[in-house]
């Protein structure tokens, strides 16, 4: 095993121990909410949103009680994004993570409100972060507010929603996918940043670039392996966006250019971090992730 993938394994089962501390007890009134609540953000997932906080706090020597917070913040927003994103109203799928979605395993009532109450958990645990100034500690709620909003994932989402059966550009489906998946990934960056120092304006500008191509890349590869993985390998129902006619990088570029696309990004990515040095190495290593992966 190598050492990224020890730093990875070290990384995951510690946001999976400090998740489950940030969430109330499923025997706490109400047993129902809270245990959905659970139940749609522990024990599955890649983690890679905590992965990236880690990985950009390793830059600046953040403290590991602030990254446990943002990480854990970020995980919470991206769970309620997915359990609505799978209800009935909007991509209707009954699979995530390998097991039923939370308005299957539960009802559709419970599987909004987890996502309510998890939006609000995190802003909860964010703001408590108290090992960084008070005006870093607001500056960073602010950005993950900006980051979930309308201005962010929500309005990705909602462009994504008005766009099935609709032939968009490429450049209209990159605007669609900055928002709805590369706005969360670009905070998880910044956050993790931020929990080290106040950034200077060139450093925020080499990491909004490096985060800018992780999260296209993301997007392209999910739209590969959604043309080509099984719904086993995934851990969700395979082949739905061309099921759904939704527009994507492989429907509209093809397959081949597609994987072309995801690799040029993952070297604009590396070309950011070049002003980091080797400590950027973990952040390097987390964009080939996310290229290379098979599910």
């Amino acid at each position: 095993m190598s050492a990224f993938d020890d730093w990875m394994k070290t990384v995951q089962a510690g946001s999976e121990n400090d998740l489950s501390g940030f969430l109330p007890s499923s025997d706490v009134i109400p047993t129902k909410l809270h245990a959905a609540m659970r139940y749609a953000l522990l024990g599955g997932g890649k983690r890679v949103r905590p992965l990236l906080v880690y990985a950009a706090g390793a830059l600046f020597g953040a403290d590991s009680a602030t990254l446990s917070r943002a990480a854990a913040a970020v995980e919470m927003i991206h769970a309620y994004s997915l359990v609505h994103d799978d209800m009935p109203c909007m991509d209707d799928d009954e699979l995530r993570r390998g097991k039923p979605t939370v308005h299957i395993a539960y009802d559709e009532a419970t599987a909004l409100l987890v996502g309510d109450a998890l939006q609000s958990q995190a802003f909860m645990v964010l703001s408590a972060a108290d090992q960084i100034p008070p005006a870093r500690v607001l500056a960073m709620v602010r950005l993950l507010g900006e980051a979930s909003g309308s201005a962010g994932m929500c309005g990705g989402q909602a462009i994504d929603l008005d766009s099935v059966g609709v032939s968009l550009t490429l450049e209209q489906l990159e605007r669609m996918h900055q928002l709805k998946t590369g706005a969360l990934l670009r905070a998880s960056v910044v956050l993790g940043a931020l929990a080290g120092k106040d950034l200077s304006d060139e450093e925020l500008s080499a990491l909004n670039v490096y985060a800018r191509a992780i999260g296209l890349a993301f997007q392209v590869v999910d739209d590969v392996l959604d043309a080509t993985a099984d719904s086993a390998t995934l851990g969700k129902t395979a082949g739905k966006d061309a099921a759904d006619n939704k527009p994507t990088y492989v429907s509209i570029l093809g397959l081949e250019p597609s994987r072309a696309l995801a690799e040029k990004l993952r070297l604009d990515a590396h070309a950011a971090l070049a002003p980091f040095g080797e400590k950027a190495l973990r952040l390097r290593e987390l964009a080939d992730l996310i290229v290379q992966r098979k599910a």
